[in-house]
C-alpha cells in the first residue's frame, strides 16, 4: 500500500478509536478494537489482556475518567508501518477528575500537567489490536505534589518543554 494510503487507513482506525474513548463510549470504544485485544499502561501497570479484561478496564478505569475537560493533545510525531503506528506526543490537562489508568487513587490535585507520552498502537485489518502506552510517571508525580524532585534527575513539566525547544539547556548539565 503506499504510503499516503497507508497513513490515511492508520489515522482513520485510531481517530475512530481515540474518539470513542474521549466521548466515553465504552461499546463504540471496544468495536474499534479486535477480537482479542489488549492494552498496557506502562508505567502503572494497569490495562487488559483479551475482550472481558479490556471491557472491565474501560468501564472502571478510563470511560468517564479518560482525561479532564481542559485536556490537550500535542503531536510530536506519528510513526507508521503496515501493523502499527507510534505516537509521540506532549498531553496537558489540569488534575481535576480522578485519572484511574494514570494515577490509580490518587484524588484530583487541581494541578497543571504536561508530559510527554509515546503510544504504540497496533492495528490488525481495520481495528486497534494493541495500545502500549508509555509517560514519565516521575515527571507527572512532580507536577501533582506528590513527588520532590530535590536530588533526583526528574523535571516535571521541564521535559515537554524540552521537547518543544530541543535548545533549552539541560538541566543536569552544565556546560559552562
Amino acid at each position: 500500500m503506499p504510503l499516503p494510503n497507508l497513513q490515511a487507513k492508520l489515522d482513520a482506525i485510531f481517530n475512530a478509536h481515540m474518539n470513542a474513548e474521549l466521548a466515553g463510549d465504552l461499546d463504540q470504544t471496544l468495536s474499534t478494537m479486535a477480537p482479542n485485544p489488549h492494552l498496557l499502561n506502562v508505567p502503572t501497570m494497569v490495562g487488559g489482556q483479551g475482550p472481558k479484561s479490556v471491557r472491565n478496564f474501560y468501564a472502571k478505569r478510563l470511560i468517564g475518567q479518560f482525561f479532564p475537560p481542559d485536556v490537550k493533545f500535542e503531536t510530536v510525531s506519528r510513526t507508521y508501518s503496515e501493523e502499527r503506528l507510534v505516537d509521540e506526543l506532549i498531553i496537558s490537562f489540569t488534575h481535576t477528575c480522578k485519572i484511574d489508568w494514570m494515577l490509580p487513587g490518587v484524588e484530583p490535585t487541581g494541578k497543571r500537567v504536561q508530559a510527554v507520552f509515546v503510544a504504540i498502537v497496533g492495528i490488525e485489518g481495520e481495528k486497534v489490536s494493541y495500545e502500549h502506552i508509555h509517560w514519565d510517571q516521575a515527571s507527572v508525580l512532580v507536577q501533582i505534589g506528590l513527588l520532590d524532585p530535590t536530588g533526583l534527575p526528574v523535571t516535571g513539566a521541564g521535559a515537554a518543554e524540552k521537547l518543544r525547544n530541543p535548545a533549552l539547556p539541560d538541566p543536569f548539565f552544565n556546560e559552562g
